[in-house]
């Protein structure tokens, strides 16, 4: 009863704040309000987690009340296809509401005409609800808190756009309350409810600034996660037309045991996931989405939204081993690994950098769950948790550079370890995470590449070699622009409710790291164990000692070589530069005597892999290989 209860306020006491939130007009009661509200929803979070923990066995229950919320969730269907008839009606784009009107009718026809399709229970709790709800909890509502002082500069340095705070941070306590009902969901009809609720809390959030590209930005957001939301109610109609359930558990049994008619609704749930994380040729949403505050896209990135597909593919990955499903789902996450990783070499953007490295980490997550192998799952949740607290951190650290320095270009981020040391830190964590070692990203890419090796899959091999590589040169890139020794120290505009959830997350960062041989043992592994029955463990905690010394040897040895130099007067060493040097390592003096500035600007051969260039194609191909596969799996099980 308890565990139901914590259950009950993690999905509900969410949406009730944010209707409080909407009504509040003072900044300072409103903030007030997220600063309580938000520890209190993650200390929840974190305590249902441990409850739940402490027994570890599979739970599955009902929401008290359970035919109310039922009714609740069919009303509630209607009232989300309502809102977007009338969001497309306004901005004259109603051909995009059609798709909500046709999957609404799909999922209430099967509801009141259609076979009884009995459940007994609608949520379940286990291993992998487990970790979402801990990512949710702690990185999501850091992106809140970290958000209210984002908001407020965000206002003085963009006072052409109106201030609706109050309707930002409602939205951002739904997506709270949705996304932990969508990783509990057991029922497909709480699963699409909850899905829907994303997808239009993602459209409002992209369109926050009201502009001309932000609306367009929002539509597009919004018909591609609907066209997902249609593979789910199709997914629906098929599972309760053809398999008599809506019970996703019983469907990924059904088709991991190999009864093909079941492998009709995994395909559309599959289909449904590749456009909610972005893959290729659905990416477009996402990158669009950086039109909106910073707080937005670290949420649409790291806990939510995006995080709701790679879930659902994870979710189903036992019943994707060795079909086409499967080959459909890991070919489209290897070719959007590659591709996104190519796409941001190109960009000098810091946000659209962030943008397209999503896009490409979410590419491996998905082509591991596509294989459905055991070592490839343990990858797929450890990139999950270390790509949400690194990108939720560099996010948060783009925009808190933007809001101070007035752009978050990287080529003006030079020598910003002199000019704001404080974010530089931020900021190089951050990027450390995503692919250095000895953090989660770089162990988890080992483990996926050994995996395909051992599977054997020479095309992904192939696609995680040259994605590696390419993914490490445009990090590299921007490392070794923000390390630049030029510029002096400035007045950092930052505040400090900013700072609190930037250090935490690099805090927690380093604190994963340190543990990730425990983790793996102690819960990766089980959560293995629970989906597959078996579980080969890929890290032990033998390798702690190793981790340890990594550790060191990123941050312990250069802090201890930074105060040993303090205390001791160095001689300064004269470098080569393109000129005599001026004495200070930071001018130069050129062959016309004229004294200039070192500069060094990054190369980011636009020619070659620009979004004008590689961009129309890889979506022209994913989009027909996507139609191909749906039609070869709908025909092979009919």
């Amino acid at each position: 009863m308890e565990m139901q209860r914590l259950i009950a306020l993690l999905i509900c006491a969410p949406f009730v704040v944010a209707c409080i939130l909407y009504a509040v007009r003072s900044d300072k009661i409103r903030a007030a309000i997220v600063y309580i509200c938000g520890p209190v929803l993650g200390g929840t979070a974190v305590y249902t987690a441990i409850k739940w923990l402490i027994n570890g066995q599979t739970v599955e229950l009902n929401l008290p009340y359970s035919d109310v919320f039922d009714k609740i969730i069919f009303v509630g269907d209607f009232v989300l296809m309502f809102i977007v008839i009338w969001m497309s009606v306004r901005a004259k784009k109603t051909v995009i509401s059609f798709l909500s009107i046709l999957q609404t009718a799909l999922v209430a026809g099967v509801e009141l005409f259609g076979p009884e399709a009995e459940i007994d229970y609608c949520l379940r709790i286990d291993w992998l609800t487990f970790i979402m709800i801990l990512i949710i909890g702690i990185i999501g509502v850091a992106i809140g808190i970290y958000a209210v002082g984002y908001m407020r500069g965000y206002h003085v340095h963009h006072s052409d756009v109106n201030d609706r705070r109050y309707y930002f941070f409602s939205i951002i306590f739904v997506f709270y309350g949705a996304m932990f009902g969508l990783v509990c969901s057991m029922s497909l009809i709480w699963l699409y409810f909850f899905w829907e609720i994303t997808s239009v809390c993602s459209f409002l959030l992209i369109g926050y600034t009201k502009s001309e590209e932000a609306v367009n930005n929002s539509f597009k957001a919004l018909w591609m996660n609907l066209l997902g939301g249609l593979g789910i109610a199709v997914a629906i109609v098929y599972a309760v037309m053809q398999e008599a359930t809506v019970n996703l558990y019983e469907i990924i049994d059904h088709a991991g045991n190999g009864d093909e008619i079941a492998l009709i609704p995994i395909a559309m749930l599959a289909f449904a996931a590749l456009t909610k994380s972005a893959q290729f040729p659905f990416s477009s949403w996402l990158t669009g989405a950086m039109v909106a505050p910073t707080p937005s896209s670290a949420l649409l990135h790291s806990a939510t939204m995006v995080k709701a597909g790679v879930y659902t593919l994870i979710r189903i990955s036992p019943a994707l081993t060795g079909n086409k499903v499967g080959q459909m789902v890991y070919v489209v996450g290897g070719f959007t690994f590659f591709v996104a990783s190519l796409l941001a070499i190109s960009q000098s953007d810091g946000k659209k950098v962030l943008a397209y490295s999503t896009i490409s980490n979410l590419g491996l997550i998905v082509a591991c769950a596509g294989v459905g192998y055991q070592e490839t799952i343990w990858a797929a949740i450890f990139l999950i948790i270390f790509h949400a607290v690194s990108k939720s951190m560099l996010f948060q650290c783009v925009g808190a550079i933007e809001n101070t320095t007035g752009s978050r270009d990287i080529e003006d981020m030079e020598g910003l370890s002199i000019r704001y040391p404080k974010l530089a830190f931020i900021l190089l964590v951050g990027i450390a995470g995503m692919y250095l070692a000895p953090f989660g990203m770089l162990v988890s890419k080992w483990a996926a590449l050994k995996a395909f090796v051992d599977a054997p899959s020479t095309v992904m091999v192939l696609f995680i070699v040259f994605g590696s590589s390419t993914t490490m040169f445009y990090w590299t890139k921007w490392m070794a622009k923000i390390m630049g020794i030029n510029g002096h120290k400035e007045k950092d505009a930052t505040q400090i409710n900013e700072y609190i959830s930037m250090f935490f997350h690099s805090g927690l960062l380093i604190v994963l790291c340190v543990s990730f041989p425990f983790i793996s043992k102690y819960i990766i592994e089980p959560m293995v164990m629970n989906m597959f029955g078996s579980s080969n463990a890929v890290l032990s905690s033998d390798n702690f000692m190793i981790m340890v010394v990594l550790v060191a040897a990123i941050f312990i040895v250069p802090l201890f070589n930074y105060f040993f130099s303090k205390s001791f007067k160095s001689k300064k060493v004269i470098a080569y530069m393109g000129g005599a040097n001026a004495g200070d390592n930071k001018n130069f003096v050129d062959s016309t005597g004229e004294e200039k500035e070192l500069k060094v600007a990054n190369w980011y051969m636009e020619d070659w892999f620009g979004e004008k260039r590689i961009l129309a194609p890889a979506i022209a191909f994913s989009a027909m290989f996507v139609v191909v596969m749906i039609v070869v799996i709908v025909g092979g099980a009919v």
